[in-house]
């Protein structure tokens, strides 16, 4: 017989027993093959034939039930699969309904009775394998095995209902790369090899897909079968979280499972940790960062980081297969920009692989890889950051030489980051700072916002505008946690960040007076480690240089000075401030460049001139930018002076 055979013929010898004891009770006749001794030969009999334990042998050593017990959950049972035992029970029972059976019934028929069974401690009730009904007496109340232990002694095996609707199986995904297959043999190591107390393992990374798949993976190495739980949904009331954590240890005792709670910033910790108290079964916790929980049990945390560099380019070439060669070494390049799993390093070549044909240039193969991996790089940091979407060039940008230099340098920095860090050997000397920080420093408008745009379309890297409202708190912590937050989504695709008008945010570290300039000026420490640790561009703009921490300026690699624009610059903005469509008639810049404005607000004024032409269906001329230049004279509460118009305020006002 196969297990499910010999299980059922177990489970009804067994019933067996106390359908006898209830005849015995009755005083029925009882058959020959019936006698006490017959039926505890074919129970031997049945458990001879078992290549495993039944399941009510299992119930009884995972539960500790006393042989007392065990009967009065068979009694309970029986009444549910065997009719005629559910008719004995009836003539015997003094239970409201008749053919429940009660505690007193079964102290009055089954051997070995003992009043602890019925205690609120004791297994039975303890782990809810009988649920007792409303009755004069607490003897003479109706008992009801629970649905999940019926199923389970007739080797039905599945997650009880009440939560399932909480809980998600976790099967193994593919192969973890060798750097986190490591960390799986590690830890499932040391569980299986520890003594005393099982410990808790506290798994903390940015990939909560990685995060499961390696907790899935101990599992499956200590025979574990992995089921998630969001912290989010456990109950805050004591009483129904205390329900709950002696549900799921019920069900980790029958199914042989571990439990994997899974956090995030939003989750109350407390509760998650007053859950986690209540628990002894095997149990992992998953978080973005390292937490810090009070428990009874060890705590070992393990940090699961992604692919490594390597792990990444190899997987790059397997999922390229043949056509890897084709790339002529732009996969180094890859890995450096763009810090992906393999899912995603997968999903991007099963987007790309499709579109390519004989035709297809190598050019266009890198940009649509590329332009794939920062598609894939989106998702987490489109919620945190307002992204700008740039096609300005370098023709659009009106610097001096020196400045523009400086820009080009940057733009060599991000590019060739490979070959210096990784095949020159920088990374390996100091692995500190490799990331390119910058400030722009200057009057509003005079490009900064432009020149990051500029860097991005270059680059081609997607810029991320950081709402720094969103981000600085006056919560203890917060802000830490708001930037921490925003680098690690940012570290995937290698984005660049732009803090704009970064003062508040990165500013001097002042004397400690109370606490909260003690907050304050970790805060800034914080920002300090960040920005160094970020491997991609990071873009702050300030108006005043001044403002800032001067810690903080040491350990910026790049500081560009934007000036406001002389003369001859504004004449240059002017002129690239009309789109080559606009239909104008002859613009003097050179008398528009008199106006002592920043290039911002040359193209604010550029733009309303555009809007006065095209409500008058007139091509832009010089009395629309007088009109537009008036208007923004009055928003910067500046007077419009006669030396700027003089000479062609009446020449062109009508």
């Amino acid at each position: 017989m196969n297990w499910q055979q010999a299980n059922q013929q177990y489970l009804t010898t067994s019933l067996a027993r106390v359908r006898e004891a209830l005849r015995h009770a009755s005083r029925e006749t009882v058959a020959e093959s019936e006698k006490p001794e017959k039926i505890e030969a074919a129970i031997a009999a049945a458990e001879a034939d078992l290549p495993s334990p039944s399941a009510l042998q299992r119930l009884c050593n995972l539960f500790q039930l006393s042989p007392f017990e065990r009967d009065v959950l068979l009694l309970c049972a029986g009444v549910e699969l065997d009719s005629e035992l559910a008719g004995l029970c009836m003539k015997t029972s003094r239970a409201v309904d008749g053919c429940s059976p009660t505690f007193g019934l079964a102290m009055s028929c089954l051997a070995d009775s003992h009043w602890s069974a019925l205690l609120p401690a004791a297994p039975l009730r303890y782990w809810r394998m009988i649920e007792i009904g409303a009755g004069a007496t607490l003897t003479n109340s109706p008992l009801k095995i629970d649905e999940r232990i019926l199923h389970y002694l007739k080797g039905a095996h599945y997650t009880d209902e009440r939560l399932e609707s909480l809980v998600e199986h976790v099967p193994l995904g593919q192969e973890a790369p060798p750097s986190q297959l490591r960390l799986v043999e590690q830890t499932a190591a040391m569980i299986a090899n520890g003594e005393g107390t099982l410990p808790v393992v506290a798994l903390h990374g940015q990939e909560k897909n990685i995060l499961r798949n390696v907790a899935a993976e101990i599992g499956a190495r200590l025979g574990l079968q992995l089921l998630a739980l969001r912290a989010a949904e456990i109950p805050q009331p004591p009483v129904e979280r205390a329900a709950l954590a002696r549900l799921w240890e019920r069900e980790a005792l029958l199914s042989g499972g571990a439990l994997l709670i899974e956090t995030d910033d939003s989750d109350n910790l407390l509760s998650l940790s007053a859950f986690a108290e209540k628990l002894i079964s095997p149990l992992f916790i998953a978080s973005r960062w390292p937490l810090t929980l009070m428990l009874p049990r060890p705590l070992v945390r393990v940090a699961v980081g992604k692919p490594q560099t390597g792990e990444q380019s190899e997987s790059w070439r397997q999922s390229f297969g043949d056509r890897s060669a084709a790339l002529n070494g732009f996969i180094p390049a890859l890995t450096t920009q763009f810090n992906l799993t393999v899912p995603i390093i997968q999903a991007v070549c099963a987007e790309t692989l499709p579109r390519l044909t004989a035709e297809t240039s190598l050019d266009e193969m890198k940009t649509g890889l590329w332009d794939a991996c920062r598609a894939q790089s989106r998702p987490r940091l489109d919620e945190l950051a307002q992204r700008i979407e740039s096609c300005a060039g370098w023709d659009d940008l009106v610097l001096p030489v020196a400045q523009k230099e400086i820009l080009h340098e940057i733009v060599a920095h991000v590019r060739h980051r490979h070959t210096v860090y990784e095949r020159w050997g920088f990374a390996a000397r100091s692995p500190r700072g490799l990331g390119t920080s910058v400030v722009f420093a200057g009057p509003s408008g005079t490009g900064k916002t432009l020149a990051a745009e500029v860097l991005a379309n270059l680059l081609r890297l997607d810029l991320y505008r950081i709402d720094l409202s969103a981000v600085v708190s006056k919560y203890i912590g917060e802000t830490e946690k708001n930037l921490r937050r925003i680098f690690d989504a940012a570290e995937t695709g290698g984005a660049i960040l732009l803090f704009d008008e970064a003062d508040a945010l990165f500013g001097k570290r002042s004397e400690v007076k109370d606490s909260h300039d003690r907050y304050a000026n970790i805060e800034v420490s914080f920002l300090l480690q960040q920005m160094e640790s970020y491997r991609g561009l990071a873009i702050l703009t300030t108006n005043q240089l001044s403002a800032f921490d001067s810690a903080f300026l040491r350990r910026i690699r790049f500081i560009v000075q934007f000036p406001f624009p002389a003369t001859a610059e504004r004449a240059a903005i002017w002129a690239r401030s009309f789109p080559a469509e606009t239909p104008q008639t002859t613009l003097d810049f050179a008398k528009l460049a008199r106006l002592e404005i920043a290039g911002g607000n040359i193209r604010n004024i550029a733009l309303n001139a555009a809007f006065l032409a095209a409500d008058q269906a007139e091509p832009v001329r010089m009395a629309h930018l007088l009109r537009a230049a008036i208007g923004e004279y009055a928003k910067l509460e500046k007077p419009l002076l006669e030396s700027e118009v003089k000479d062609w305020l009446d020449e062109y006002a009508n």
